[in-house]
């Protein structure tokens, strides 16, 4: 219909949101769905070494700036050419890991097999091609579960897509088919501008995206493309946390509503095991500024406190230049923080970037003000010479 979304949302496993994006630059509105990356497991390997797969699987979970990251799910392949085994290690991979599932093969009797003891998981299953979309667009619909469509090539799949629309069933993921890079990211790109400038329905679904790179470092980075490129989802071998989190990170920054900028609570944060001694820090509740803050801190094994004045979370010079990080402000923050209760000392370390402010600070607050480092990297430094 005329009101329906330029690009639909479809949801499997555990609540992940695929497609609803509106624009096709995030500074046009905002993203709204991160892309989900998957890992892939392959039904042809040993079982040991699934099983040390999803041993591995089991970790990806970080925390970075004070934002979790999360593997989002399991890509079960299969390689194997034979449906039971698939349907088993489907099984093996349902029991050990609580993530999200999808089941990969253009078997029919494969995905037969498998899908109805996860079903109740909500797998994104697939694929469905020409040669067998009908039977696989059926046992979807059947289990509720969404589908992934492949073809090759744009108008192949729009063709494909127009077809299994008939089918009365329309929890659709695509696959564009390319596996080179440089296409599968032109491909993505012209069903993004498709969908959204001219309102294609046929493209009008999430889409996913593969890597073919077997170097780790080389498969992130193909990886980062597709997450930059509009993949709703990304399915990769690599699968151990220095690999991942580069690619999370990635994520993260891209779908961030650039209009709001991620911040800290405004106050007062113990850093180590505080004591009436401890020096007291200040910066902006910035959640980038505070935690490149809050990290040289604790590598100084120097127990502090720090105090991130609400800036409407923006950076240390940005804020001093829209006059809210001004002495009078400050002050007033000190003092609801009830740091004055914590250390007898009334010593106040501020970044270097706005020394112009210690004379003023220091009036209004009655605190000393001392000029830190400029930038963060150089705390640990400055705590060596520093003496309350």
């Amino acid at each position: 219909s005329a009101s329906a979304p330029p690009i639909k949302a479809v949801k499997f496993g555990n609540d992940i949101v695929l497609g609803d994006e509106t624009v096709l630059f995030r500074h046009d509105k905002t993203f709204y769905h991160p892309t989900a990356i998957l890992v892939e497991v392959s039904d042809d390997l040993e079982d040991d070494a699934i099983n040390a797969k999803l041993e591995e699987i089991k970790g990806l979970d970080f925390e970075r700036v004070g934002l979790q990251y999360h593997l989002d799910g399991v890509a079960v392949v299969e390689k194997s050419g034979n449906p039971e085994r698939f349907a088993q290690v489907v099984g093996q991979v349902a029991a050990a890991t609580d993530r999200s599932l999808l089941l990969l093969s253009e078997n029919v009797d494969a995905l037969k097999a498998a899908l109805p003891g996860v079903a109740d998981r909500k797998p994104l299953v697939g694929s469905a091609v020409e040669s067998n979309y009908e039977e696989v667009v059926k046992l979807a619909k059947e289990h509720n579960v969404p589908v992934i469509i492949k073809a090759d090539g744009l108008d192949a799949l729009s063709e494909l897509v127009e077809k299994a629309q008939k089918l009365e069933y329309k929890e659709f993921v695509l696959d564009p088919g390319s596996r080179k890079p440089s296409q599968t990211m032109a491909n993505l790109t012209h069903m993004r501008r498709l969908a959204i400038k001219k309102k294609f329905r046929p493209f009008g679904y999430p889409v996913i995206a593969f890597t073919t790179k077997d170097e780790p470092l080389a498969e992130v980075t193909e990886a980062s493309v597709y997450v930059a490129k509009y993949a709703s989802a990304v399915v990769l071998k690599a699968s151990t946390k220095a690999q991942l989190l580069p690619l999370m990170s990635w994520r993260q920054n891209l779908y961030t509503d650039p209009q709001k900028p991620i911040q800290v609570e405004p106050v007062l944060h113990a850093v180590g095991e505080v004591n009436e001694n401890s020096p007291v820090y200040l910066t902006t509740n910035f959640s980038l500024t505070y935690y490149s803050v809050e990290g040289e801190v604790e590598a100084s094994k120097v127990p502090s406190y720090i105090l991130p004045i609400d800036t409407d979370g923006t950076s240390v010079l940005t804020a001093y230049a829209a006059g809210k990080y001004e002495p009078e402000q400050i002050a007033k923050a000190l003092e609801a923080s009830g740091v004055a209760d914590k250390v007898k000392h009334r010593k106040l370390i501020i970044p270097g970037y706005v020394a112009v402010i210690s004379g003023k600070l220091e009036e209004v607050s009655g605190w000393k003000v001392i000029v830190g480092p400029r930038e963060s990297s150089g705390i640990i430094s400055f705590t060596r010479t520093l003496e309350l």
